[in-house]
C-alpha cells in the first residue's frame, strides 16, 4: 500500500459504522500480544459515551487513524490511539493530538493523562515532543507483562476555574 500524504487526511467525529475499524486497528496495532480488550461493541459504547470524543482520520472512506480521550471535569485521559503503518511519521497523530488538546484545553480541562508500553520508544518520543511529561513507570501493567509509562501533559494549574469568555468591551 502507499503512503498517505497528511493534507489528504480528514479528521471527523467517529460513528458506529467505524467500530469495527478501530477495534481492528487496536487489536492489531496497539494491543498486539496483550489479547483483544477493546472489541467493536466496547468501541461502540465508547463511540456512544457522551464524556468521550472518538476521533477518526480518513483518507476518502478509509480509517487511517483514530484517536479516543475520555473528559473529566479536570482530566482528560488519552484512552488509545494509532495510525495505519502507511499512514505513520506523516503527521496523523500529531494532527489528532493537536485536535484533542485544543478540544481539551477550550473544555477547560486541567490535563491530558496517558499511558503507552515503556518499550514504545516511538510513541515516548512523539509525546515529549508535544510537551507530555513522563510521571511514572508501572511494571506488570500490561496483563502483568509489560511496564506502562505514564504521562502528563498540564493544560493549566488544577483547581483553578478558567475565566469564562467575554467579549471585549468597548
Amino acid at each position: 500500500m502507499a503512503s498517505v500524504n497528511s493534507q489528504d487526511i480528514t479528521l471527523q467525529l467517529a460513528g458506529r459504522g467505524d467500530a469495527q475499524a478501530i477495534a481492528a486497528m487496536s487489536r492489531d496495532l496497539i494491543e498486539c500480544g496483550l489479547g483483544w480488550e477493546y472489541r467493536p461493541e466496547r468501541i461502540r459504547g465508547l463511540i456512544a459515551d457522551r464524556d468521550t470524543v472518538s476521533l477518526v482520520a480518513r483518507d476518502g472512506d478509509r480509517v487511517m487513524g483514530f484517536a479516543i480521550m475520555s473528559f473529566g471535569d479536570e482530566r482528560a485521559h488519552l484512552v488509545l490511539m494509532a495510525v495505519r503503518p502507511a499512514g505513520q511519521r506523516r503527521g496523523i497523530a500529531r494532527r489528532m493530538t493537536q485536535w484533542l488538546i485544543e478540544s481539551a484545553s477550550t473544555a477547560g480541562v486541567a490535563s491530558i493523562h496517558l499511558e503507552l508500553r515503556a518499550q514504545n520508544e516511538g510513541a515516548h518520543a512523539f509525546y515529549r515532543a508535544l510537551d507530555f511529561d513522563e510521571t511514572l513507570r508501572l511494571p506488570g501493567y500490561y496483563r502483568g507483562r509489560e511496564t506502562a509509562v505514564r504521562m502528563i501533559l498540564v493544560l493549566r494549574p488544577p483547581g483553578v476555574v478558567p475565566q469564562p469568555w467575554r467579549p471585549p468591551s468597548r
